[in-house]
């Protein structure tokens, strides 16, 4: 495949998540991996775990961080730049229009019924993605610790009315992850070195 063709094929496919994908960042996880790692096998799914790890703890919206990475990953710097505006441009021309009859626009019943449909749907594409990745991830005794302390926490703070910034579980998990490689090399260290002592 020609670079040219690879960067409209970027675009194309970016600009088509960004139209008809409802519901922000999360809803478009499963159309991302559904395009990129089932249809077109751009990346590995093990890969777009990380990356929507990497995504959702790095600055700015999640759907635009993954169309850029997504697109440099396959076309380099300008395969970034096709991708990131494919995602964003539907959304600024549809943002434009609507906010030049706004009031007007959300008076209609045709819409408000259609928004209603649009949320149950996108509730449904996060659960989606999330089961997906949950059922696709490594599965070892840390991962499920992590998840299941993650889970009770949210579901606490949910219940009591405290508010807890996503930000922090995210902060607090690399936190703990980096504190076990660390012990890990430490112990592996140390046998090293009686391995050493005892030859």
């Amino acid at each position: 495949m020609s670079k040219l063709k690879t960067l409209f094929d970027l675009f194309i496919t970016t600009f088509k998540i960004g139209l008809f994908t409802f519901g922000g960042g999360y809803a478009m996880i499963a159309v991302f991996e559904n395009e990129f790692v089932s249809k077109k096998g751009w990346i590995e799914h093990e890969e777009f775990t990380d990356l929507i790890a990497i995504a959702e703890s790095t600055p700015g919206p999640i759907a635009i961080n993954s169309a850029t990475y997504i697109g440099y990953r396959v076309g380099g710097f300008l395969g970034s730049v096709f991708s990131t505006i494919g995602i964003v441009l539907p959304s600024l021309i549809i943002i434009f229009i609507i906010s030049l009859f706004f009031d007007a626009f959300l008076q209609i019943k045709i819409v408000e019924k259609a928004f209603k449909g649009i949320q149950a749907c996108v509730a449904f594409l996060i659960l989606s993605a999330g089961i997906k990745m949950f059922l696709k991830s490594k599965k070892d005794a840390f991962s499920i610790v992590i998840f299941c302390a993650t889970l009770i926490s949210m579901i606490t703070c949910s219940m009591l009315a405290i508010k807890f910034s996503s930000i922090y579980y995210i902060l607090i998990g690399a936190g703990i992850g980096l504190i076990v490689y660390l012990i890990g090399l430490l112990f592996s260290a140390k046998a090293n070195l009686q391995n050493k002592g005892d030859k």
